[in-house]
């Protein structure tokens, strides 16, 4: 598989913009990123973008938005405000194919936790 996300979740490529990881999700910071904070909620389990999405992985989808919201907080992102966003399909900004939602915020976070 050529996809780069898939190759980050299995080690395959460059990890240093891991900040957080569970059995379901990886976040990673944004290699070219449109907000001073624009970090990636990705699904661990390939799924192509939210036209893909199955039933059975509204649970997946509920864990991507609790993380989002607990890194908001974690990195004090809750008070200035941030935006989630899922771009799906290419004409709408989808560059890569693999379901993830971006965590946008005006405020740089410091010192983030990385593995």
């Amino acid at each position: 598989m050529d996809c780069i996300f898939c190759k980050v979740i299995t080690r395959e490529t460059s990890t240093k913009w891991i900040i957080e990881e569970n059995d379901d999700l990886i976040v990673i910071e944004d290699i070219n990123p449109s907000e001073p904070t624009d970090w990636l909620v990705v699904s661990k389990k390939h799924i192509v973008s939210v036209n893909e999405i199955e039933n059975d992985d509204k649970e997946l989808i509920w864990k991507m938005l609790l993380k989002a919201k607990e890194l908001a907080k974690k990195y004090d992102l809750v008070g200035s405000g941030y935006k989630l966003l899922i771009n799906v399909g290419k004409g709408a900004g989808q560059i890569i194919d693999h379901l993830h939602m971006h965590i946008l915020s005006k405020l740089k976070v410091k010192n983030s936790q990385r593995f």
